[in-house]
C-alpha cells in the first residue's frame, strides 16, 4: 500500500468520499454525514488528508484530521477530529484503516495536536472495535451530532 497525502477535493478523495456517505446513507437511512467539511480544513497544518492506494493505484482507503480548539460544539483546545475514516468493501481485513489512524495520529502529534477525538455512531461497530482497540476511550460528546442518541464519541491523548 501506498499513503498519500491528498487534497480533500482531490478527485481520489472526492470518490472515496461519495462511497463513505452512500454507506453511512445505507446504515442510518439518512443521507449521510452533514457535518460540515471544507477542503480548506484539511491543510497543513491544521490538518491532513490521507488516501491509500493498492498495487494497482486505486484507491482503497481514506481519513484525515483536522485542527479544533474550544468550540461551542464540545471540542477542547488542542483537538485533532478524525474525519473520513474509510475502507472500500474489496479492501476490508487488510489493516488499512489501523495503519491510516497510525499515520493520522503521527501526523496530529507532530503538528503538536494534544488529543485525536472521533464521533462514529453505534451502526458502526467495526469502527468502534477499531477505535477502542487502537486506545481510544469514550469522552464527552462534541460536534455536529452530539445530542444524537446514537452517536459515540471517542478520544486519545497524543502525548508528546
Amino acid at each position: 500500500m501506498n499513503i498519500r497525502r491528498v487534497p480533500f477535493d482531490h478527485p481520489d478523495a472526492v470518490k472515496l468520499n461519495d462511497e463513505v456517505q452512500a454507506e453511512y446513507h445505507v446504515r442510518y437511512g439518512d443521507g449521510g454525514d452533514a457535518t460540515p467539511l471544507d477542503p480548506s480544513d484539511f491543510e497543513h497544518p491544521n490538518g491532513v488528508y490521507l488516501i491509500a492506494y493498492d498495487e494497482y493505484d486505486s484507491p482503497v482507503a481514506s481519513g484525515g484530521w483536522r485542527a479544533q480548539d474550544a468550540n461551542e460544539e464540545g471540542n477542547r483546545d488542542g483537538d485533532a477530529e478524525l474525519k473520513r475514516m474509510f475502507v472500500v468493501a474489496s479492501a476490508r481485513g487488510r489493516g488499512l484503516a489501523r495503519r491510516i489512524l497510525t499515520a493520522l495520529e503521527e501526523d496530529a502529534r507532530a503538528a503538536g495536536r494534544a488529543r485525536m477525538v472521533l464521533e462514529t455512531g453505534l451502526k458502526q461497530p467495526e469502527a468502534i472495535a477499531l477505535y477502542t482497540s487502537s486506545g481510544y476511550e469514550p469522552c464527552e460528546k462534541f460536534g455536529y451530532y452530539r445530542f444524537h442518541e446514537s452517536s459515540r464519541c471517542f478520544a486519545k491523548p497524543l502525548g508528546s
